[in-house]
């Protein structure tokens, strides 16, 4: 196997660039061949200092210095830990130190900026390139670990996932090929480097695609989402990733004086890969834009996860969407039913199983379930990672091995349909009223739209012995209703009822009071914790009696 790392090294272009881009400052650049003669002196360093095979945390704020230290540790073979910095908020700062913990890093890598900041951390900082000494990359096997990516958190405690050189070379081959016979000449976006959709399918498939990359500061996109459209339309991006959020958000926030000079016909590969992927996002997104280019076949909605390095499937270049209504009964039950009435629930195919092989299962036994059945999501294939580092309990418990191979569990539920797979949530945050299926993303979306001064929202499910489960929603309200939350509380809850049939419990709080992870997945189990120990600071409480006795029982606080 010749690794991606050693591939790049092979083969540097000095006609193609990485650039940083950042407001009111000019671009920052390097070619591929500097960033390898940059990358190759940090490897000889860590060579030198006895690091290959060991965690190296990587600390680094956006920009082209993590590229240079990550390319560094793949090059090395030390063992890459990238994670967010630790520069405000408790609990950034509590992760990071988890981090530490949990991987055993010893060398911190940062900038010199950011030296004084991390003194703290108990670990050796290091601030600068080193001369490039006399150094030889060692061997990589494809079994060799190239790096930890910690899992978001959103349903457990983060884990770091071992993604080997020949997982990370199996997943950029895989996900190049949905660019088909087009070469990507530019990938552009502003995702974090901590992230596996910011890591592997932005920065290194620019690298393995021997493509110019553009970067951007994902605070500064979330600031001023037009600066991403705005870098795709000078720079003449053609492939750029997004979570469901980000294209939300450009949607929302660029108003039409900013469209002046916008051109987006250059980009014919918008990747989403969040989940869940809500059409109601890429068709607003696809009907703002289209004015100044965008084409919506340019869509291309993925499903994957850290334990699969990155992608699992995801939608070819130039196809568009897949999209296909079914019954709320159906869906509710657990086997779907087409439907052509535009009142039917939409869903979104992510694309076709191809290198990495795709099964649905009865969650309970295991079992291969029929097309249009929804169950667990099993994945198989060379992009799969080793297992969670030093937690061997949690690696068996989800990579589980058969007469036909090695297959992850992936806690996703979902269903394939006429090839498509598509996916409904999270089998940890199901929630079951008297027999039928509910997602928490669907009720919060139905919560969103009743209406204009809804936030974000959190809905899970709290159980008792003897009636089974109930609904609660923990819902953010800004605007005017602030002053109002009981008449707020009462639409949102109109609107949930009518339309999934259950009574629901509702707590509305403050804006921002919704617990999310670094990645902005919702923490949902966090969020029932939190109402079931009275940690919410409510602004109104409607609770149904049955989620009122779980409370008290509960110690909580009650309506």
């Amino acid at each position: 196997m010749t690794d991606f790392a050693t591939r790049f090294r092979a083969r540097p272009r000095s006609d193609r660039k990485v650039a940083y881009l950042a407001d009111g400052r000019p671009a920052v650049e390097l070619t591929h061949l500097e960033l390898d003669r940059r990358a190759s002196a940090v490897a000889s360093w860590l060579a030198e200092s006895g690091m290959a095979g060991r965690p190296v945390l990587l600390l680094y704020p956006a920009g082209l210095d993590f590229l240079v230290a990550f390319l560094g540790c793949l090059y090395a073979r030390a063992v890459a830990v990238p994670a967010p910095l630790p520069l405000s908020g408790a609990s950034r700062v509590d992760r990071v130190n988890r981090l530490v913990e949990d991987s055993g890093a010893r060398v911190v890598l940062t900038d010199e900026a950011h030296v004084a900041v991390l003194g703290d951390l108990s670990a050796r900082t290091f601030d600068e390139t080193p001369a490039p000494g006399s150094w030889a990359p060692p061997e990589v096997g494809a079994d060799t670990v190239a790096y930890l990516q910690y899992t978001s958190g959103s349903t457990s405690r983060p884990r770091g996932v071992e993604v080997t050189h020949g997982s990370l070379t199996h997943n950029l081959e895989l996900f190049g090929k949905l660019s088909g016979d087009v070469p990507v000449r530019r990938i552009g976006g502003w995702l974090p480097h901590h992230h596996d959709m910011g890591l592997v399918g932005l920065q290194l498939q620019a690298l393995h695609a021997g493509a110019d990359l553009v970067l951007l500061s994902p605070e500064a996109v979330v600031a001023r989402p037009i600066r991403w459209l705005r870098a795709i339309s000078d720079h003449r991006v053609d492939w750029t990733v997004a979570p469901d959020f980000g294209y939300a958000w450009a949607t929302r926030r660029i108003g039409d004086e900013e469209l002046d000079g916008l051109d987006l016909s250059c980009l014919t590969m918008a990747v989403s890969g969040a989940e869940p992927i809500r059409i109601a996002t890429l068709d607003a997104f696809a009907d703002r834009f289209a004015p100044v280019g965008f084409r919506r076949g340019a869509l291309s909605p993925g499903y994957g996860l850290a334990e699969s390095t990155l992608v699992v499937t995801c939608t070819s270049r130039g196809l568009g969407p897949t999209v296909r209504r079914f019954t709320p009964e159906s869906l509710a039950a657990g086997e779907v039913v087409l439907t052509p009435d535009p009142g039917g629930v939409p869903l979104v195919g992510c694309g076709e199983p191809g290198d990495m092989r795709v099964r649905v299962v009865d969650p309970a036994t295991g079992a291969e379930v029929a097309d249009g059945t929804i169950g667990e999501i099993r994945v198989a294939g060379p992009s799969l990672a080793a297992g969670y580092h030093d937690d061997p309990a949690a690696t068996r418990a989800a990579f589980v091995t058969g007469a036909d191979g090695r297959w992850l569990r992936t806690g996703d539920l979902g269903f394939l349909l006429d090839g498509q797979l598509y996916v409904t949530g999270r089998l940890k945050e199901l929630i079951i009223v008297r027999g039928r299926n509910l997602y928490p993303h669907d009720i919060e979306s139905s919560a969103r739209e009743a209406h204009p001064d809804a936030g974000r929202g959190a809905a899970f499910g709290v159980r008792d012995a003897d009636s089974g489960e109930h609904v609660v929603l923990v819902q953010e309200v800004r605007g005017a209703s602030r002053g109002d939350p009981g008449g707020f509380a009462d639409a949102v809850l109109d609107a949930v009822t009518g339309q999934f049939g259950v009574s629901a419990s509702i707590v509305v709080v403050r804006s921002n009071a919704i617990c999310r992870t670094t990645s902005g997945k919702v923490r949902r189990g966090h969020m029932r914790d939190l109402f079931l120990d009275g940690g919410l600071s409510a602004l109104h409480s409607a609770l149904t009696p049955a989620v009122a006795a779980i409370v008290a029982a509960s110690g909580g606080t009650r309506a």
